[in-house]
């Protein structure tokens, strides 16, 4: 029987096609670490918040498919912060409300929600990487905890492994390219927010740790190759 898992979040999951060559999110990555059967169900859009998601009906594909025994994947935060946004707004306060508001959504369908971190940003500044999204990160934690909802901490994980590979490696990870090696990008890219193929697969590698952290039912989900090899 099918796993499905979807996920709902910003431009770092969003499901990219050959038009925006070499941007990818970790939604269409994740499937790489995953069991044979489960499905991503990826409706993550570009510039979305957790406000804005919601305000825009993006979320009733998401309520109306949902059933008991489905997952629910919640990444939020980089839009979330853009105070002088305010259709996309959500201090950190409103923020933990709509976190919430999905979350029990789907735990009245019977289905499985998880918290995810937003993906840090790659910004150093004198060799040191700088924090990316102030309060937002501590307010899902703070809100798995009250709430006992499964946590997958991206922030830190991600954090971690940007500050491993340095300042030059991680421009690997992100849209961050000189002039001429995309045809779609003919003078460059200096993003260091969104992802090219080799960061989305390597952080979504990093959820499915998370996964496997959580234990039970979510380990359940990853390919293991003693098992599931053919």
């Amino acid at each position: 029987m099918e796993k499905r898992i979807f996920w709902i979040g910003d431009s770092t999951v969003h499901f990219n096609r050959v038009d925006t060559w070499p941007q990818r999110g970790m939604g269409q990555e994740l499937e790489a670490y995953l069991r044979p059967g489960v499905v991503v169900y990826d409706y993550a859009e570009n510039g979305r918040s957790t406000k804005s998601f919601w305000d825009q009906g993006l979320f009733e594909p998401v309520r109306e498919a949902m059933k008991a025994g489905d997952f629910l994947f919640i990444q939020f935060g980089h839009n979330d912060e853009k105070s002088e946004d305010p259709a996309r707004y959500a201090d950190p306060e409103a923020y933990q409300e709509n976190l919430l508001r999905y979350v029990s959504i789907a735990r009245a369908a019977g289905a499985f929600p998880v918290l995810i971190t937003p993906l840090t940003r790659r910004r150093f500044e004198g060799g040191c990487l700088t924090e990316s999204h102030g309060a937002y990160p501590a307010a899902v934690r703070a809100l798995a905890e009250r709430e006992g909802i499964p946590l997958i901490d991206l922030t830190a994980a991600s954090r971690a492994l940007v500050e491993s590979l340095g300042d030059e490696e991680s421009r690997e990870l992100y849209m961050n390219f000189p002039a001429g090696l995309y045809p779609s990008h003919p003078d460059g890219s200096d993003d260091n927010t969104h992802l090219r193929q080799w960061g989305a697969f390597r952080f979504a590698g990093l959820v499915a740790d998370g996964l496997k952290a959580l234990g039970g039912i979510y380990t359940q989900l990853l390919y293991d190759p003693q098992r599931d090899k053919k």
